[in-house]
């Protein structure tokens, strides 16, 4: 039977939602892993929309799962649909909207709290001992995945160490290539574009994360 994954997007552009290379990425090397993929993301308004080419915001407003189901051609389902009784693990890549629309990490630091449905299906993982794959930004939720101690990385920035340190969570430097891994929790996690400056870069930990992941189904 082929292992199933689940993947959370949080909208399409790395401004204002998923890393979109890290996203696909991450559904290429499942894919050629043979798993079986599924992607969710909130059904919810986004914190934002921002302009890829200027980077200033846009006075329109823009649906997360909507955005999402761009990435995965459609096949993309409200993430309130999704428990870890129906998968063997969960992969989070990163993007500002994993820290503006899955969470307000963005604007709150320490102090987030993150969106109630996203939290729910990534605990339900947790609570089940299953594999948890997060990338980029997103490790700045560890802690409020897995409580105090959780061990993961960021990369290298100081000031978002730290903000996760505040958080309960324990930082590890890590380079681009690297994977930081919490046995306890099983959780994995890598920098991806917090320190990659290619996608070629950026591939090399998020293969080897996703390879990680697929291991330890």
């Amino acid at each position: 039977m082929s292992k199933k994954i689940a993947v959370i997007l949080s909208g399409s552009g790395v401004y204002d939602g998923s890393e979109i290379h890290e996203a696909v990425l991450t559904l290429l090397r499942l894919d050629q892993l043979g798993v079986t993929v599924q992607c969710f993301a909130p059904d919810i308004k986004q914190h934002h929309v921002i302009n890829h080419l200027t980077g200033e915001e846009m006075s329109e407003t823009r649906n997360v799962l909507l955005e999402s189901a761009r990435i995965a051609r459609g096949n993309c389902k409200a993430v309130t649909k999704l428990t870890a009784a129906e998968f063997d693990a969960v992969i989070l890549p990163g993007g500002f909207g994993a820290a503006k629309n899955l969470s307000d990490f963005a604007f709150n630091g320490a102090n987030c709290t993150v969106e109630p449905a996203t939290l729910a299906a990534v605990q339900s993982f947790v609570a089940a001992g299953k594999p948890v794959g997060l990338m980029c930004i997103a490790p700045a939720l560890a802690a409020k995945f897995f409580g105090q101690g959780v061990l993961c990385t960021i990369g290298t920035d100081t000031a978002t160490a730290e903000a996760l340190e505040q958080m309960g969570a324990q930082h590890q430097t890590c380079t681009v290539d690297a994977l930081v891994i919490d046995e306890k929790n099983n959780l994995v996690t890598t920098p991806a574009y917090m320190l990659a400056e290619n996608i070629s870069q950026a591939a090399e930990g998020i293969f080897s994360l996703v390879e990680e992941i697929v291991k330890r189904v």
